[in-house]
């Protein structure tokens, strides 16, 4: 008798018991941080999803931009936020893949200091140039960088960055020197590129696409395997002679800080997975230069652990080393 009362009084208290975080989340607006400023490709993914975010779960989800130090000081806002689901990071390679394998110094563990949660989408790199430039395809920019030392330098988001990889993995095939300008965010460097303070970027495709339609920039090449479905008249860097492996994209993944409860980096990586297969979001994706993907759980780890080895590999054989 007396343990049939024990067990109706556990039941009882359980049952009163008040629901968990994971249970109740979210009940307030989610920041989702972007490490550079707006106007860029992450940017345009970061609102995107957003939208479709707060339909799904009912809250606001605000994009908050905090550009600087390459993107660590927006990525180590998210490593030293709460773990509990309300800061989110939208990333690129360059903040938690790429630069540390070129050695920048990050406050902060790239490879413990973040759950992932969803690969959202993933965009090409393009090799892009003002119009004044004297080049109608790759292979005659490399030439004209050949024949005219000094006289072009590339424009990219900051210094380790996957278009940084791209730009140096470019001198080393052909034997170039072009020089980096490292701007804070693909914004500034693709307004300084229409006003020909820069001749050349290499960029993610969303910023330029508008641009590129205009006649205001000429786009010589995208910069992974095949072409893309947004520029489909644009070559492949791949489809130079020589060049069949050369393989470089922005990608953009939303990442928690590392202790997250598992539920909750569950339902937002589902939520965001069915958001960028949605019709209308897809579409938008694709106009925009951007693949969408949805890829959580182990396939965006395994994903992840081979991107890393991928540009440790390539920082050793090309010598790219961040200037901290």
């Amino acid at each position: 008798m007396k343990i049939a009362l024990l067990a109706s009084l556990a039941l009882a208290t359980l049952a009163l018991a008040p629901p968990t975080h994971s249970q109740t989340f979210p009940d307030k607006p989610i920041r989702l941080i972007v490490a550079y400023p707006a106007g860029g490709g992450l940017d345009f993914v970061a609102r995107t999803l957003a939208k479709g975010l707060a339909e799904a779960l009912k809250q606001p989800v605000l994009v908050e931009n905090r550009p600087g130090a390459s993107g660590a000081l927006g990525a180590d806002m998210v490593a030293r936020a709460r773990p509990d689901g309300y800061t989110l990071l939208l990333a690129s390679p360059a903040e938690v893949i790429v630069g540390p394998a070129a050695g920048q110094k990050t406050p902060y563990n790239a490879e413990t200091a973040f759950a992932p949660v969803v690969l959202a989408g993933e965009t090409p790199l393009v090799v892009v140039v003002n119009p004044s430039v004297p080049a109608k395809n790759l292979s005659e920019l490399m030439a004209y960088a050949k024949t005219h030392p000094g006289k072009l330098s590339y424009a990219t988001p900051g210094t380790g960055s996957s278009m940084n990889f791209a730009g140096e993995a470019l001198n080393k095939a052909f034997g170039t020197s072009i020089v980096q300008i490292p701007y804070r965010g693909a914004a500034p460097a693709v307004g300084d590129l229409l006003g020909n303070q820069v001749s050349m970027a290499i960029v993610g495709m969303p910023p330029i696409i508008a641009q590129a339609k205009a006649g205001k920039l000429k786009v010589l090449a995208v910069t992974t395997i095949k072409r893309s479905s947004a520029m489909p008249d644009v070559p492949s860097v791949s489809e130079s002679p020589g060049m069949k492996d050369y393989r470089f994209s922005n990608w953009m993944g939303v990442f928690a800080p590392a202790k997250t409860p598992t539920a909750i980096v569950e339902r937002l990586g589902k939520e965001i997975a069915v958001i960028v297969r949605e019709p209308v979001v897809r579409e938008s994706l694709l106009d925009g230069g951007v693949e969408p993907l949805g890829l959580r759980g182990t396939e965006f780890t395994d994903f992840l652990a081979a991107e890393r080895r991928r540009y440790q590999v390539i920082a050793k054989e090309r010598g790219i080393h961040f200037e901290n």
